[in-house]
Formats: C-alpha cells, structure tokens, sequence
C-alpha cells in the first residue's frame, strides 16, 4: 500500500474527525484535526475545508472563542467560496442577513403614479365611516 500525499493525509483526517463527531466524541474529533497541516501559514487547497472543520468542531464542543478565530482562519483560506466560513463566522459575531430579493408586501412602496388597492380600500374605508 502507498503512503498517502498530504492531500490524502488531510482527507482522512477531516472523514475520522467528522466519525468521532457522529459518536459525540468532539475532544477526540479535535485533538483528531490538529496537525502540522492545520497550523501551517501556506494555503493549500484542502487549508479552508480543514479549519472549517477544526473550528465546526471547537464550536461544537462549546469553545466558541477558539470556533470563531478558526471560521476567520478558513474565511482567510477560503479563496473560492468553498465553504460557508464567511457566513459562521458573520453568525459568531452577531451579524443577520436579509435576503434582498424577498419583498415584504407591507414595505413595497407604489411606483409614481400608480395605485396602491390598499390605499384605494383604506380611502374607501374612511368614506363609509363618514356616511354612518
């Protein structure tokens, strides 16, 4: 059997970490990711998937400090969009997003000139009340 490439070498330990997660033993999982490959400052492309494992797993064993300087390491690593480090570590600090495209129905003003029915109804409305 060959001896594995560091790509392989990581790999296997992202799939032992993630079963020792699955058995709830998220100590294990931890001690399983930190490696040379983890601490290293050059970025390869396995660098972003690993941190965000290693940081996944210290928030999940309530190291939430540890988790968020983990998520802003792989955000750093993650040149391609890979994960969704940017979006954890958004979480960790607080920080809710809005999806732009969804349209609240009580926040969408009349284009100029146009009608708004609710307007209409409203106006509509008020008429009955003064006839009463």
């Amino acid at each position: 059997m060959q001896k594995l490439d560091k790509a392989g070498q990581v790999e296997m330990r992202l799939v032992a970490a993630g079963a020792r997660r699955d058995m709830g033993q998220l100590d294990a999982a931890i001690v399983t990711l930190q490696s040379s490959e983890l601490a290293s400052n050059s970025v390869q492309p396995w660098t972003a998937r690993l941190r965000y494992a290693y940081a996944d797993a210290l928030l999940a064993a309530g190291r939430e400090g540890e988790a968020r300087e983990w998520f802003a390491k792989a955000v750093e690593a993650d040149r391609d969009g890979s994960t969704d480090a940017s979006d954890r570590l958004a979480e960790l600090d607080g920080v809710e997003f809005m999806d732009a495209l969804v349209e609240d129905e009580d926040e969408v003003a009349p284009v100029d000139g146009a009608v708004d029915s609710r307007d209409e109804q409203d106006e509509q409305d008020a008429r009955d009340d003064d006839k009463d």
